[in-house]
């Protein structure tokens, strides 16, 4: 097992990497204010998910494969980029087809919005860099039990973020619930959430191989 001195030593260098927002917050508030508080809660599940499948990855041996390869670290930048550019359009679309004060929660389903989720999570090319960069760090080899070590500094960094990612989801979600008396400003505050995340992808896509 992971030595308890290392474990609370990853912990704060999590915490403090993720109190400064990056992809996976810019995602939550735009989804946030695209989709209202339970469109964004649930981003954050299906982000945390997509996530976890990289921790996994990691874990397992393979995510320094992939960070090693230039080719297969591009497709799954390119991909995730393109997906986040896709929801943006997407959210952009449908704002003036929801009610004042009501997000989509009628026509976009938990499922659908997990998946989305968990898409954007798995291909955050930026959280696979760190996973595979900072978690062996931590690992103590004398131990032994090494995917199991990265499994749970992983899973550590995965329940600061949660916590962290639903507090944007809540602010911004309240945000939105704000704006949205009436029907010209939710409009505008669906189209704030659509523009960042078609930024954020343009972003990712533009940021080079390794960024």
């Amino acid at each position: 097992m992971v030595p308890a001195t290392n474990l609370l030593a990853f912990a704060l260098v999590s915490a403090l990497l993720i109190a400064v927002p990056g992809p996976s917050v810019l995602f939550v508030i735009g989804r946030s204010l695209a989709l209202g508080r339970r469109g964004g809660l649930l981003s954050v599940l299906g982000n945390a998910a997509g996530e976890l499948l990289q921790v996994a990855t990691v874990a397992l041996g393979l995510g320094v494969v992939l960070a090693q390869s230039v080719v297969l670290f591009s497709v799954v930048r390119i991909a995730g980029a393109a997906y986040l550019i896709y929801l943006g359009v997407q959210a952009l679309r449908q704002r003036h087809g929801q009610p004042a004060g009501r997000g989509p929660s009628r026509s976009a389903s938990t499922w659908r919005i997990l998946r989305e989720g968990f898409f954007v999570g798995a291909t955050n090319p930026k959280s696979v860099v760190f996973f595979v960069a900072v978690l062996p760090q931590f690992v103590d080899h004398a131990a032994g039990a090494i995917p199991l070590q990265l499994a749970l500094l992983g899973a550590t960094f995965l329940v600061i973020a949660l916590v962290s990612d639903s507090v944007w989801a809540l602010a911004a979600g309240t945000a939105r619930k704000w704006f949205a008396r009436s029907p010209r400003r939710v409009a505008a505050v669906s189209t704030t959430g659509g523009v960042m995340m078609i930024g954020l992808g343009g972003t990712l896509a533009l940021t080079g191989n390794k960024a």
